[in-house]
C-alpha cells in the first residue's frame, strides 16, 4: 500500500508540475499538429491515400510527442534536483518507475484522444463504428510506448546528449508497439474489421505485459542515486 501511494504521489507530482508549467502541453500539441499537417499536405489530395495514411500519420506524430513528455519529465526534476531526492527516498525504484510511467501515459492517452477528430478531418477518414476498439488500441499503445520511453528517458537522463541519444536508443525497441498499434488503427479506421483489430490488440496486449515486467524489474540498474 505504501508502494502505491508513492507512485500515486510521483505522477501526482509530474501531472500537477506540468499543469502549471504547461511547457510539454504547448510544445507537444504544437508539435504533433503540425506533423499531422504536413503529412497531409505531403501525401496530396487523393482521398483514398489520406483515409489509408490516418492511423499512421496519427501514430507517428504521437511517438514524437511520446518522446518529449518522457525527456521533459525527467528535465523538470534534473533542473531542480528533484529526480535525486526521489532516488534516496526509502520506496523501491520501481515505484519511481511506475510513477513516471502513470503521467506519461496519461498525458499521452489524453493527447491522442484530442488528435483523433482532427485526424479524421485533415484525412478525409469516416468515424469508425467499433470506436471504443480505437480507444482500447489507444490506450494499449501509449502505454506500450511509455512503458519504453520512460524506461529510457531514465537511463539517458543524466548524461550529456541525452537529447540525442533518448530517440536513437528507444525507437529500435519500440517499433513493434507502433507497427501493432499502426496496423490495428488502420484495421478499425480503414474498414472496421473488428476481428483484424482484435489479433493486433492481443499482440500490443503481449508487448506491453513483456515490456512492464523487463522494465520495471531492471529499473532499479539503470538509474544512479
Amino acid at each position: 500500500m505504501n508502494d502505491l501511494r508513492a507512485v500515486l504521489w510521483i505522477a501526482r507530482k509530474d501531472l500537477l508540475h506540468e499543469t502549471r508549467s504547461k511547457a510539454t502541453t504547448v510544445a507537444t500539441l504544437f508539435f504533433s499538429a503540425i506533423t499531422l499537417v504536413v503529412l497531409a499536405f505531403a501525401i496530396g489530395q487523393d482521398e483514398r491515400l489520406l483515409a489509408d495514411a490516418a492511423s499512421g500519420a496519427l501514430w507517428v506524430a504521437l511517438a514524437f510527442a511520446g518522446v518529449i513528455s518522457a525527456a521533459q519529465s525527467y528535465q523538470a526534476d534534473l533542473e531542480d534536483g528533484a529526480f535525486d531526492a526521489l532516488l534516496i527516498t526509502p520506496v523501491p525504484r520501481a515505484a519511481v518507475y511506475l510513477g513516471k510511467l502513470l503521467a506519461n501515459w496519461l498525458f499521452m492517452l489524453v493527447l491522442g484522444v484530442l488528435m483523433l477528430p482532427v485526424t479524421f478531418v485533415l484525412y478525409g477518414a469516416s468515424f469508425p463504428a467499433g470506436w471504443p476498439y480505437l480507444i482500447v488500441t489507444l490506450a494499449l499503445g501509449t502505454l506500450g510506448f511509455a512503458l519504453i520511453a520512460v524506461f529510457y528517458a531514465g537511463l539517458t537522463a543524466n548524461l550529456r546528449a541525452r537529447e540525442s541519444l533518448l530517440p536513437v536508443l528507444m525507437f529500435p525497441v519500440v517499433v513493434p508497439i507502433l507497427l501493432a498499434a499502426v496496423r490495428a488503427s488502420g484495421a478499425l479506421i480503414g474498414s472496421d474489421d473488428l476481428e483484424l483489430a482484435g489479433g493486433w490488440l492481443r499482440l500490443l496486449v503481449g508487448f506491453d505485459l513483456v515490456y512492464a515486467v523487463l522494465c520495471t524489474a531492471i529499473y532499479h540498474f539503470v538509474v544512479e542515486e
